[in-house]
C-alpha cells in the first residue's frame, strides 16, 4: 500500500474517531436532563400572558358518553370542551390559585354562556362552582430529546 493512501486512511480514521467522541459527549449531555421532571410551561398570550374566559362544569358524564374528539367520558375524566380549539390541544387552566395542565377533549358545548366546559372532576379539583372566569393559555410541549 502506498504511503499516501495509508496516510489518508489514517487521517480518515482519526476524523471518524473524533466524530464518534463528539457524538458520545452530546448524547451524554442530553442524558443528564432525561431523568428530570419537566413541568410544562405556557405559551405567553398577548398583553399579560393569559387569556380569560368563562367556564363551568359540563356536569356528570353520561353512560358511555362519547365526545366529538372520540373520548369516552367517565367520572374520572379530566379535560375541557371548547368549540374552536382542536382536539388534543394542551392547555394550562388557572383558577383559585391553582394551575393545571389539561387538554381539549370535546368541541360541543352542552350549554351556552361560556367558552369552556370542564369535566366534573376537573372543575371539582379547581374549586370551580357555577360559571366563573378562568385564565388559560396554550401549554408548550417539553422539548423532545
Amino acid at each position: 500500500m502506498p504511503a499516501a493512501v495509508a496516510q489518508r486512511l489514517l487521517s480518515l480514521a482519526a476524523v471518524a474517531l473524533l466524530a464518534g467522541l463528539v457524538a458520545l459527549a452530546v448524547i451524554e449531555h442530553q442524558g443528564d436532563d432525561a431523568g428530570a421532571t419537566t413541568q410544562p410551561s405556557g405559551a405567553v398570550a398577548p398583553g399579560g400572558g393569559w387569556y380569560s374566559a368563562l367556564a363551568a362544569s359540563r356536569g356528570p358524564a353520561g353512560d358511555a358518553e362519547r365526545t366529538t374528539c372520540g373520548y369516552i367520558l367517565t367520572n374520572n375524566s379530566l379535560g375541557v370542551t371548547h368549540p374552536v380549539l382542536p382536539c388534543g390541544a394542551r392547555l394550562l387552566i388557572r383558577f383559585g390559585g391553582q394551575t393545571v395542565l389539561t387538554e381539549v377533549i370535546d368541541n360541543r358545548l352542552k350549554s351556552a354562556g361560556r367558552q369552556f366546559e370542564l369535566t366534573e372532576k376537573l372543575a371539582f379539583m379547581l374549586g370551580l362552582d357555577g360559571t366563573q372566569e378562568i385564565d388559560w393559555r396554550f401549554a408548550e410541549r417539553p422539548p423532545s430529546g
